[in-house]
């Protein structure tokens, strides 16, 4: 049975211009691309999106980061969503990320890691809810 989970390509991936590769490696990974939408996150969106986190050390410069360039969401569908996406994914930290994954192919550091993903399917109809409106998903 499908499963829908969320992702948003980061701001350093946008800027280097791995979007695509990145998108991409969804793609073959069995990912069908249900909406995707580019956007420069305000600081009150990345606030709220993020507000899980409000009480963190880390909190200040998630936001300051996430709001410093495009990003793209992304709601995506196949079986087993969440843990395939974050198995794609990879580590947190790029440095401890398996090879292949995309943290490690693309991601600087544990802040700038290339790409977010749902850590759970509630989360993920959450996240989604965040960014698409049911008509925008095809």
């Amino acid at each position: 049975m499908s499963q829908r989970t969320f992702t948003i390509v980061k701001p350093d991936s946008v800027e280097k211009g791995n979007l695509g590769k990145i998108l991409a490696r969804l793609e073959a990974e069995g990912f069908k691309i249900l909406g995707l939408k580019r956007l420069h996150m305000s600081t009150s969106q990345a606030q709220g999106f993020y507000a899980v986190h409000r009480e963190r050390p880390f909190f200040g410069d998630l936001v300051k980061y996430m709001t410093s360039g495009p990003v793209v969401a992304a709601a995506l569908e196949r079986a087993d969503a969440v843990p395939h996406l974050r198995k794609v994914m990879g580590a947190t930290d790029p440095a401890k990320a398996d090879a292949g994954t995309i943290r490690k192919e693309f991601g600087e550091s544990i802040e700038r890691n290339a790409i977010h993903g749902s850590d759970s399917p509630e989360n993920a109809a959450i996240e989604i809810g965040f960014f698409f409106s049911t008509s925008e998903l095809l």
